[in-house]
């Protein structure tokens, strides 16, 4: 799965304000609150983190679109995605995401 990502400046957590930090931190920070929150639940469900990366334009696009994270992920089996994608666990940090993100684009 690609991952395309604009993060927010500074990360909204209104949505999960029991997982919000005691000061305002950066979008790339809740990120990776998420991140790290979430690869121990991808490993074991059997997926893996292949790239996370720096974004950038589009070589051929719109040169006003950008993204500033890339990231691959790659799961054994549909079936093993939806048990990690649905694991309470997982879940419980999601809102990391959500406060990092404005928008994101998954194929």
């Amino acid at each position: 799965m690609l991952n395309l990502l604009h993060l927010r400046e500074v990360a909204d957590y209104t949505a999960t304000p029991e997982l919000a930090p005691t000061a305002p931190i950066s979008g790339a920070e809740a990120f990776d609150r998420y991140i790290q929150h979430t690869l121990p639940f991808l490993r074991d469900s059997g997926g893996e983190l292949l790239l996370l990366g720096q974004g950038g334009s589009w070589l051929i696009g719109p040169e006003s679109e950008r993204w500033d994270l890339v990231m691959l992920v790659r799961q054994r089996s549909v079936q093993s995605f939806l048990a990690f994608a649905q694991h309470k666990g997982y879940l419980a940090g999601l809102g990391h995401r959500t406060a990092a993100t404005t928008r994101g684009c998954c194929r």
